[in-house]
């Protein structure tokens, strides 16, 4: 096998985001539920016939040597190297990017954590899914998120992870138009740090019980972005008439809830011509599961 094509990376969404703590560090501790979403970017993988690893498209204001997906390839390259004393043949890789960044999807990670599944089935590295999430971690809180490959409640600082069920819905998501830089976020003075801990069968049975978030929880980044970018506040508030509207990540794109694709038609139909809106259905499992 020399290539692999149309790999996607699936954004991900923050169904609530709770700041519990800091680090001595200054990592802050979070609580969080990952939902991954049936939108994706898509990354081809192609082996070269020498050892470089190159990203073969533009990415606008990423430049290749600071890209997580080369950076993800050749930590992982490296790995090889260390368990079999060769290092593996080199890659082009193409990346078609439709999730935008600073927007709170994940999509850097994603592309990452794809990487790093793509790279480990064409070099025949036969690392397992823990050794893979361990490798992409100081890359990436949410890197390990994709790699674990199922909707998770996740603590820490994002990295301890646990199964978990979430309902089976559609969302509707609006990107406000900005790019919100996480550091801006998680350094305010205004940032919530001490929000008390959930346990996991809380956010369970409250989905059981309401069949939805509705009334669970928040996402404490949220009040800091809408402080400074008001296009975030705008989207929240627009969105709240059609559902529980929340931020995801540290923002910028807005999300909710609905229960089928013809709600969210419904609400698309609406949303002002200023924003990007989509439409995307849960996912229970990252497509690449399978490789590993």
């Amino acid at each position: 096998m020399n290539s692999l094509k149309n790999c996607p990376a699936p954004a991900k969404l923050n169904l609530f985001l709770h700041v519990t703590g800091r680090r001595p560090d200054g990592y802050h501790l979070l609580q969080t539920a990952f939902q991954m979403v049936d939108r994706s970017d898509t990354l081809d993988f192609t082996l070269r016939d020498d050892e470089q690893l190159r990203r073969v498209t533009e990415v606008p204001g990423v430049p290749e040597e600071q890209d997580l997906i080369i950076r993800a390839a050749r930590l992982l390259q490296v790995e090889v190297r260390r368990r079999t004393g060769k290092l593996p043949r080199g890659a082009d890789i193409a990346v078609r990017k439709i999730l935008p960044m600073g927007g709170g999807l994940g999509g850097g990670s994603s592309d990452a954590a794809t990487a790093l599944m793509a790279l480990n089935k064409l070099w025949n590295a036969g690392l397992g899914k823990q050794e893979l999430m361990d490798l992409g971690l100081p890359l990436g809180a949410d890197i390990p998120f994709f790699i674990f490959g199922e909707t998770a409640f996740a603590e820490g600082v994002g990295e301890a992870l646990r199964p978990v069920a979430a309902p089976e819905c559609w969302y509707v998501v609006i990107e406000p138009g900005v790019q919100v830089p996480t550091a801006a976020i998680f350094t305010s003075e205004r940032l919530t740090r001490n929000t008390s801990p959930v346990i996991m069968s809380d956010f369970s049975s409250h989905l059981g019980k309401h069949h939805g978030l509705k009334g669970f929880g928040r996402n404490d980044l949220q009040q800091v972005a809408t402080s400074l970018f008001p296009p975030v506040a705008e989207a929240v508030e627009w969105l709240s008439a059609h559902g529980d509207a929340r931020m995801t990540g540290s923002g910028a794109c807005v999300f909710c809830a609905v229960a089928n694709e013809v709600d969210a038609d419904a609400v698309l139909s609406k949303i002002p011509n200023k924003w990007t809106a989509w439409k995307a259905k849960a996912l229970n499992r990252h497509p690449l599961t399978a490789m590993l």
